[in-house]
């Protein structure tokens, strides 16, 4: 069944996909079956106290499958899954696939505002949450996305279920309908967002698992891998760069933990024998401070890859003398293209790098602000099409014809320059985003949060310099009433059921707004003022 309101690659390109191996006609569902023939008794995934061989992970996932169908979810309907880092998420996604329903991957950060809008968006006919998670009850979050979603047949939750239905009490009747064709779209995944609240990527089977091959190869996974998952699980970083479903082409382990903390993650490495994970730069640092005293447990860590964010060389530079693990960086995106500097590569490519792509077929453009090719080497918009880069977002018309050229190359957004090797080097974003340590906050989105509240009559927001984070936002404010405070504004934000990560990290109220030359909001202007700002109170605190 195809899904509607999707680009489809042209068809002269997906034949040369295919011809060229690229594109090998399995889906997900089959992937499973084949590793499971291989690897049938060797440990699939750990979380918790839960420990699945291949064989007991597939058949949780066809008890799911079994489950979903009886209940009346379809092949092509979609299904919004908001899990943390448990056994549950895989089993759920794997269950999904093997009938041909679509995941709608969100994050356990998200909140009413984003789930009810992915809901409505999909038209979901489910949402698959949890129940308690750092602290908070997703089963009251399911009761107002539910009153708010009207194409919502089933709220099922994976633990204490409350008023819903539980994961593990699924039915277990009728047959299941073939798997799915490996052309079709798999899931819908989420854009960075710069535009409001963010986009969905439709990823087929055929795209994403040649992404997720070509990965486990470069990055050497085999069946000893032990892959730790710290980031959310449903990051496209997490799952597939080459992350859990690398792991599991290549056979390895996947320990999946709900904290990155180095307390929680440095005794499961040892325990596990963990030989790679993946984090995003401000989790570096902590880790090598923890490092200092118990670098024992680290002991059989092999590779530490790092991306989400542009990482310093001189931190990336640390990370094998301290942690003992080679380094690797990764830059990519969810709709598609994405570099990796290489195992072999030298330690300043390494240090200095975000690497290169997958695939000798994804065609890299970097162009100055007419689109026209820079000279090699200068700093440019970074362009891409290729097998696994998608050719539009679903249900987009209007944005796609900004995003995408008309010969269907993404705009990615970056800025970058290219070395000799073919490695590139991020420079910063185009892209009206906040990068806060490697969640992508829309600045537009957040600007109509804040003039939504009645007090407030203009609002701009921008990134402001972060040691930790890279970027942390601020939002410069001009309000109605002097008696509006901060705490006061922010508080109507969250109450507008937002993320928590996309709350300004601060407000700075303003007579007015600095304008350019035709009339837009100044917001070089007011990073610069920021800046300064936060330069000149760190002078201003005695050492």
């Amino acid at each position: 069944m195809k899904l509607a309101h999707c680009t489809p690659w042209p068809e002269v390109d997906a034949a040369r996909y295919r011809a060229q191996g690229h594109w090998t006609g399995q889906s997900f569902a089959e992937l499973l079956t084949e590793i499971t023939q291989r690897h049938g008794e060797r440990t699939a995934v750990v979380a918790g106290d839960t420990r699945w061989s291949y064989r007991q992970f597939e058949a949780q996932t066809l008890r799911l499958a079994r489950g979903f169908a009886a209940i009346g979810i379809e092949a092509g309907e979609r299904v919004v899954v908001q899990l943390p880092n448990r056994a549950e998420f895989l089993a759920v996604i794997f269950g999904l696939w093997r009938f041909g329903a679509l995941p709608v991957f969100a994050l356990p950060a998200h909140r009413r505002l984003e789930i009810s809008y992915f809901c409505h968006h999909t038209e979901a006919a489910a949402y698959i949450t949890t129940d308690l998670h750092a602290g908070f009850d997703y089963r009251q979050l399911a009761h107002e996305v539910r009153a708010e979603a009207p194409s919502l047949r089933h709220v099922l939750i994976a633990g204490e279920p409350g008023s819903f239905t539980a994961l593990s009490a699924l039915p277990q009747v009728g047959a299941l309908p073939l798997p799915p064709d490996a052309g079709e779209v798999a899931f819908l995944q989420l854009s960075g967002g710069s535009t409001g609240t963010p986009k969905l990527i439709p990823r087929t089977h055929d795209d994403y698992l040649y992404s997720v091959r070509e990965s486990a190869r470069i990055c050497g996974l085999t069946p000893e891998t032990v892959f730790l998952c710290v980031l959310p699980a449903a990051h496209n970083f997490a799952l597939s760069s080459p992350g859990l479903l690398g792991v599991l082409y290549a056979g390895g382990t996947v320990v999946l933990s709900e904290s990155a903390a180095p307390e929680q993650v440095f005794p499961l490495i040892a325990r596990e024998r963990v030989t790679m994970t993946a984090v995003v730069p401000p989790l570096v640092p902590v880790w090598l401070a923890a490092a200092a005293s118990r670098r024992t447990e680290l002991a059989t860590l092999r590779l530490l890859q790092v991306g989400g964010a542009r990482f310093d060389d001189t931190l990336a530079r640390r990370v094998e003398p301290e942690l003992g693990a080679r380094l690797q960086q990764v830059f990519g995106m969810a709709e598609g293209l994405v570099n990796y500097t290489r195992l072999d590569d030298p330690p300043d490519l390494v240090a200095q790098t975000q690497g290169r792509p997958i695939s000798l077929d994804d065609e890299i453009r970097i162009v100055d602000d007419e689109d026209q090719a820079v000279p090699e080497g200068e700093v440019g918009h970074l362009l891409t099409r290729g097998p696994y880069t998608i050719r539009g977002y679903y249900k987009a018309d209007a944005h796609n014809a900004r995003a995408f050229t008309t010969e269907g190359f993404y705009r990615t957004g970056d800025r970058v320059r290219r070395l000799p090797s073919g490695h590139l080097v991020v420079e910063g974003r185009t892209k009206d985003q906040i990068n806060r340590g490697g969640e992508k906050v829309s600045a537009e989105e957040m600007e109509h949060l804040l003039m939504a509240h009645s007090n407030v009559v203009d609002a701009a927001l921008v990134a402001m310099p972060d040691v930790h984070l890279g970027e942390r936002s601020c939002a410069f404010v001009i309000r109605r009433d002097a008696q509006l405070r901060a705490a006061a504004l922010l508080q109507f934000v969250r109450a507008q059921g937002v993320a928590a990560f996309k709350v300004p990290d601060r407000i700075e109220f303003v007579d007015e707004l600095p304008k350019t030359a035709v009339g837009k909001v100044d917001k070089k202007l007011l990073r610069q003022r920021i800046t300064e700002q936060l330069v000149g109170l760190s002078t201003a605190i005695p050492s």
